[in-house]
């Protein structure tokens, strides 16, 4: 961890985030919490002892703060006990990439060049919706997840996925000419684009949670809404609106896993499955990336329960390129 000392006597400060919060009642009677604090280097157990909310104000996981206290040995492992937290302000300048885990490319350049690619397209009402969805959710976009807990839950994650599949929908374009490119490209930037209200997100980037219309309809559903409303408001064509809609009501490719209808056409069925290639290849980095060569992970839910190996011939570790 990055604390700075502040005397001899394990007197520590610095800036941190809080990875997992508990309120709890000691032997005592008095309430006190339990926190996982982390930042680059690392993570540390804190308490928090007669904790009042009055006092101390009150605090959620993946929010950063600044800590005060003084670290010592417990059951052979560090602990810090909290004398001073507060919320993290502007003024501290903070930058949140250094406490939580990131795509690892700037939201700014993924951005960028999705505008750079529908900026060429041939199509007006294709250049017309897509762009307008992406300036008028510009801010968002920079730094949001593209999960809660599965695939992409990564600040930037929701952009990097989106882009990976539209470079992956530009090769795809190559081997099969007769693909409509402008159409799939514009299904990839908009099949995901209700996350924006699926999840709720803190500064950091990271998912906190559900919404209410997440739990209640679920992006798949309200992707399709969003892009009514641009239909309308740009008098998009009944045609385009019905080819864009039913990609991002079929993206998740059958019912069992989300899909309002299968894919009725060459375009959605790509991108259906470019969507679940992208998402369990990250999702499998993600659960072999930590396991020794020549051994097996654990049993993977979002794989089907399966055990994934190790191979070791390739590090898993290094960080996804896009640029």
């Amino acid at each position: 961890m990055k604390f700075t000392p502040i005397d001899n006597n394990g007197l520590v400060d610095g800036f941190c985030i809080i990875k997992s919060i508990d309120r709890k009642t000691s032997s005592k009677g008095d309430t006190y919490l339990d926190m996982m604090l982390g930042d680059s280097d690392g993570e540390i157990n804190a308490k928090l002892w007669r904790y009042s909310k009055e006092l101390h104000g009150e605090y959620n996981i993946n929010e950063l703060v600044k800590v005060r206290g003084i670290i010592s040995q417990y059951n052979g492992a560090d602990q810090l006990k909290i004398d001073r937290i507060r919320h993290v302000t502007a003024e501290d300048e903070v930058n949140p990439e250094d406490f939580v885990k990131t795509a690892g490319v700037s939201g700014e350049d993924m951005y960028n060049e999705l505008i750079q690619i529908v900026g060429g397209f041939a199509d007006e009402e294709l250049k017309a919706i897509v762009s307008e969805v992406l300036k008028d959710n510009r801010m968002c976009l920079l730094y949001w997840p593209a999960a809660f807990k599965l695939h992409h839950a990564v600040r930037g994650g929701l952009l990097f996925h989106t882009l990976s599949i539209v470079r992956l929908a530009q090769k795809v374009c190559e081997v099969y000419p007769f693909v409509d490119k402008e159409l799939l490209i514009s299904g990839a930037i908009l099949h995901d684009i209700a996350k924006l209200d699926e999840f709720n997100v803190a500064d950091t980037g990271i998912a906190v949670g559900y919404s209410n219309e997440g739990n209640l309809l679920g992006h798949v559903a309200m992707g399709a809404m969003v892009i009514d409303r641009y239909v309308r408001k740009l008098g998009i064509s009944d045609k385009t609106a019905m080819l864009l809609e039913h990609m991002c009501l079929s993206h998740h490719g059958e019912p069992e896993f989300g899909a309002a209808v299968r894919p009725m056409f060459i375009e959605a069925e790509i991108l259906s499955e470019l969507d679940l290639m992208d998402s369990r290849v990250f999702a499998m980095r993600e659960a072999v990336s930590g396991i020794s060569t020549d051994d097996f992970s654990s049993r993977i839910w979002s794989m089907d329960n399966r055990k994934l190996f190790n191979h070791g011939r390739k590090d898993l570790n290094t960080d996804t390129k896009l640029f």
